[in-house]
């Protein structure tokens, strides 16, 4: 089935859905915002087949949301990166987890909860931390397994997006 593309459009959210519309998309840039960088990881996290994600992946790194950068010569092995785009992108994600943790969390709590670095503090998802009141960016957080998380949470403690 064809997607219907919305790149050309004169909006912003057209041309960022454009860009991240397709459902895999976003749990891609999740992994890879809470440390899960290496193409098996992601793969094994999410269930997705290897030719999907082969295919994801290589569009994020057209789009200039993610680099490859090279962890072992022998064998040749790549993780992901976000670069500056992709941490700014990885801001509506945050925003998109404040509302699922708010409306769509069926009463068990958030899945994941954010500590924000510059402070400290354990706060819940948002464009400010409720502590100190300072913006919170997916490269200023550690991301830990929250009362509603999965019994084998995928989210180790204390990963941090930028390690």
């Amino acid at each position: 089935m064809q997607r219907t593309q919305f790149g050309d459009r004169a909006c912003s959210i057209a041309r960022t859905l454009d860009l991240i519309g397709e459902p895999w998309t976003p749990l891609i840039l999740r992994d890879v915002m809470v440390g899960i960088r290496r193409f098996d990881q992601i793969q094994t996290e999410l269930g997705i087949s290897r030719k999907v994600l082969t295919e994801r992946l290589k569009w994020l790194v057209e789009c200039g949301v993610l680099e490859r950068s090279e962890y072992s010569a022998r064998p040749r092995r790549y993780e992901y990166v976000l670069t500056e785009r992709g941490v700014d992108l990885c801001d509506v994600l945050i925003a998109m987890a404040r509302f699922g943790d708010r409306w769509l969390d069926g009463g068990a709590g958030p899945p994941v909860l954010y500590r924000h670095r510059p402070c400290g503090n354990v706060a819940p998802a948002g464009p400010r931390c409720e502590h100190c009141d300072q913006p919170v960016h997916a490269d200023s957080i550690d991301v830990l397994p929250g009362p509603g998380a999965a019994p084998a949470a995928a989210v180790s403690p204390a990963v941090s997006p930028a390690d």
